[in-house]
Order: structure tokens, then C-alpha cells, then sequence
């Protein structure tokens, strides 16, 4: 039994004639009438009592009506289901980002217009370093990843679009002899326990950028897998931390914030996807206006 033989059979049982039953339908009455007769042959006995003037249901007919139109009416909703999906109307879109995405206010400007145009679908978010953006995109666990663009060149398998740039800073503690500073080089970072974050040592973001810097060399880096971890640490006096100078928008107490000067001027925040998305939600997520 196909879905088209219980729409016949509906249009038919409802019109209570086949000439208005094959109209409604857009089909001829010879088609309909084939197309009923395969159901009733499938049923095992007669659906309607055929008349001169009318078509009367049978008890299996009645029967019969009921639960086509119950099974009609789930086709029907699962196909607009598919369809919403499909169109992004509807769905998740899973998120990693970092701290600077949010500060700078690229994630939410996104976030906003998105939610504003699709409110159904569902936003997921976790605050990642971007090594593990890159791997949770690559392997299906992420959809979008928001990150500072470093340690990016080699990722060729993914789209990668830069979306703003940022300028550093160092967030250290009041009392610390840089913060008397008005602002502060990579030489002055040379002998100080620096704290960034990053998942681990061996990330490429700008753990690495710190460690080919000449004036850098010498001082000891330590990975923080969270923006306010990092912060933390630098308000407790554990050293001196590297940040995006829109972290100066976060306020802790004993933390005093400086621009840094050097090479190390700024990074980019990117967007991170993958070039063959197949998801309506996270298709239309992509799709910025221009």
C-alpha cells in the first residue's frame, strides 16, 4: 500500500463520487478507479458500495478512513519537518568559540541576526581554544568554530574567513612593575612567566607566536585552556597574560590591562566550517548578508 492509493481512497470517500474525486485530484476516473482497486485488493475485500448516484463507505471503509486520515496527516508533517530542516527553518547549529570572538562582537552579532531571522532552531555554544575548533569541525562535533586566526595556515581541508582584526594586550596584576608601564614590548615580556590561552604547549595559536618572538625567548609560557582561567591566574600574580585587547572589556578586581607593542601588534578572528555542508540550519548560519 502506497501513500497515493490512501489519498484516493480519502478524496474519494470524502467526495462521495469518483467524477469530483478525480477533479479534486487532478487525474482521471479511470486512473482513480485502477488506483482504488489495487487498494481494495490489497485490503482483501470491497472499501465502497458503488451506486448509480453515489459511493457509500463499507465498514472496513470507515475504518479504513480513519486511520488514512491519521497516516495522511503524519506524512504530512513529517515531510514539512524535512522540508523546514532542509531550509533551516528548523534544527541545531553547534558552536565553538573563543573568548575574542565574543569580545569583539562577532559571535553575537552573528548569534543575533540569526536567532532574530530562525528562532526555532537551536543554538549550542562552547568556549574552545582553537586547535580543538579545528578538530571538532573536521570530525562533525562542531559546526562553526569562532577563533583567533593563528596556527591556521595549514588547515586547507576547511573554510577559514576572517571576520575582524584585534589588537593584544597584557592583563597583569595591579601591583605588578608593568602596569606602571603606559605600554609594554616583547622585551619586557622577556623574563616573565606569560600565561595564554590554549589547550596545551604544543598548540599552534599564539602560544607559538610568543615563543619565535625574539625578545620572548627567554620567558616561560603556560597554556589555559579559558579565557577567565587566564585572567584569573594574572589577577592572583601567577604572570603576566597575553589577550586580545577587547578582554579589556572584562573587569576583575587587582586586574590591570596594557596595550602590547611589537610584532605581536594583533590577530585575526575567523570563522571556521566546513566547504560541504549538508545542514539547512547550519547552512543558513553561513549565509551572512552581505
Amino acid at each position: 500500500m502506497e501513500l497515493r492509493h490512501l489519498r484516493y481512497f480519502t478524496a474519494v470517500a470524502e467526495e462521495r463520487h469518483f467524477g469530483r474525486a478525480a477533479a479534486r485530484l487532478h487525474v482521471t476516473q479511470s486512473t482513480l478507479s485502477t488506483q482504488v482497486q489495487a487498494l481494495e485488493r490489497e485490503v482483501g475485500g470491497p472499501v465502497f458500495v458503488r451506486t448509480s448516484r453515489r459511493v457509500e463507505l463499507t465498514e472496513a471503509g470507515e475504518l479504513l478512513l480513519a486511520e488514512a486520515r491519521r497516516t495522511l496527516a503524519q506524512a504530512d508533517r513529517t515531510l514539512s519537518v524535512a522540508r523546514r530542516s532542509v531550509s533551516g527553518e528548523i534544527g541545531a547549529v553547534r558552536i565553538g568559540f573563543s573568548g575574542v570572538a565574543v569580545l569583539e562582537g562577532v559571535l553575537t552579532t552573528d548569534l543575533r541576526r540569526f536567532h532574530r531571522a530562525r528562532p526555532e532552531v537551536e543554538l549550542s555554544l562552547t568556549e574552545l581554544p582553537p586547535a580543538a575548533q579545528v578538530e571538532g569541525v573536521r570530525e562533525g562535533a562542531l559546526d562553526i568554530g569562532y577563533s583567533p586566526g593563528v596556527g591556521l595556515d595549514g588547515v586547507h581541508d576547511l573554510t577559514v574567513i576572517r571576520r575582524a582584526r584585534t589588537s593584544l594586550s597584557v592583563a597583569v596584576r595591579h601591583d605588578h612593575p608593568l602596569a606602571a608601564r603606559a605600554a609594554v614590548t616583547e622585551d619586557d615580556l622577556a623574563d616573565e612567566d606569560l600565561i595564554v590561552f590554549a589547550a596545551d604547549e604544543d598548540e599552534e595559536t599564539v602560544l607559538a607566536r610568543l615563543r619565535a618572538a625574539p625578545g620572548v625567548r627567554r620567558a616561560r609560557l603556560r597554556p589555559v585552556a579559558g579565557t577567565l582561567g587566564v585572567l584569573a591566574l594574572a589577577a592572583a600574580g601567577a604572570g603576566v597574560a597575553v589577550v586580545p585587547t577587547a578582554t579589556e572589556r572584562v573587569t576583575l578586581p587587582d586586574l590591570a590591562y596594557r596595550p602590547l607593542r611589537g610584532t605581536l601588534a594583533g590577530v585575526d578572528v575567523v570563522t571556521i566550517s566546513r566547504p560541504d555542508e549538508l545542514s539547512g540550519p547550519v547552512r543558513a548560519f553561513l549565509a551572512r548578508p552581505a
